[in-house]
């Protein structure tokens, strides 16, 4: 099996002896450091009353890709070729850029994401594609650092999301962050003076292309606007891993090819972009690869030109057809 398949996780079982308190689960101060840093919305919450359950299995559904062995060490799976003695520390190209094993993430007695166990190879662009509820959010707010896992964890290049990932990771939340009251300017100023790998120059070339005035507060733009603004100064680190939530919802048709165009052109070579939309057929032609979220588990993954071809439906179609009774 190649390292840098999309790979579902079969029966790892992953046990937290102290799961995290609930006021972790909504992010103490600490953990929403900076710029796209929010709280959790109420639609996410639940009660807290239940004890959030301390063992789960990585079960998937219909999977195409079969399972890896787990690496002794960081409990990473890598292909048999790359595999290492015990106690040794992986290389980082062997590395997933993400890596989920048995992650759960329970709102009360509301389960967001259940036992998920997925593996994202670096280098490329994948959409995270599930309907709503399907724990997508949940799951990007936990690669971002933003919440506790109530079981298993993740892990981007081997590492669980914290202060070591922050340099690693440029996120794009699905909502505005921003004052309205700044200017599009501050906004920049912000990002500059935040982000050591922040590239001005390609930001202000992006936002002159898309028209935006950076001279105007964020207040008096439209919405697809003020998105243009966020995507485009989240594009312009120079970041192993972007998580993109939503990032074309409120722009117009007509500008979305552009948007989607500038996301392809404007990562890092070697860069993993991760992308939740529910816009399958405005996001196929630029997905490398692709992993359906439905009730917290996936459901399939794959590289999709791979899926297509053995298909014979779009992505879009696919989606449709998996999705008819959820």
């Amino acid at each position: 099996m190649k390292s840098d398949e999309i790979r579902p996780l079969e029966d790892e079982t992953i046990r937290t002896e102290n799961p995290p308190s609930d006021a972790e689960d909504l992010g103490e101060p600490g953990e929403s450091e900076g710029p796209g840093a929010e709280s959790v919305s109420e639609e996410e919450s639940g009660g807290t009353e239940e004890k959030p359950r301390t063992e789960e299995r990585a079960g998937t559904g219909d999977e195409v890709f079969p399972a890896a062995p787990a690496h002794p060490a960081a409990q990473v799976p890598l292909s048999p070729q790359a595999a290492e003695p015990t106690g040794s520390t992986p290389a980082p190209a062997a590395l997933p850029a993400v890596g989920c094993y048995g992650l759960t993430k329970v709102y009360g007695s509301t389960p967001a994401l259940e036992g998920l166990g997925i593996e994202l190879p670096a280098g490329r662009i994948i959409g995270l594609l599930g309907p709503n509820g399907s724990g997508k959010t949940t799951l990007i707010k936990i690669l971002a650092g933003l919440l506790t896992p109530t079981a298993g964890e993740a892990r981007i290049y081997g590492q669980i999301p914290g202060t070591a990932t922050k340099s690693m990771v440029s996120y794009l939340p699905e909502r505005m962050y921003f004052d309205p009251g700044m200017k599009v300017e501050e906004c920049v100023g912000l990002f500059r003076d935040f982000y050591a790998d922040f590239d001005e120059g390609r930001a202000r070339a992006m936002l002159s292309v898309l028209n935006v005035p950076t001279d105007k507060k964020l207040k008096s733009l439209s919405k697809g606007t003020k998105e243009k603004v966020q995507l485009v100064l989240v594009m312009s680190r120079r970041a192993k891993l972007y998580l993109l939530d939503e990032p074309i919802g409120g722009v117009d048709p007509a500008a979305r090819d552009f948007i989607l165009s500038t996301i392809v052109a404007s990562h890092d070579p070697g860069a993993t972009v991760l992308i939740s939309t529910h816009l399958i057929r405005d996001v196929e032609p630029i997905l490398d690869g692709f992993v359906f979220l439905g009730g917290g588990r996936c459901v399939m993954s794959g590289e999709a030109e791979a899926v297509r071809k053995e298909s014979g439906k779009s992505l879009d179609e696919l989606f449709r057809e998996v999705f008819r009774c959820f």
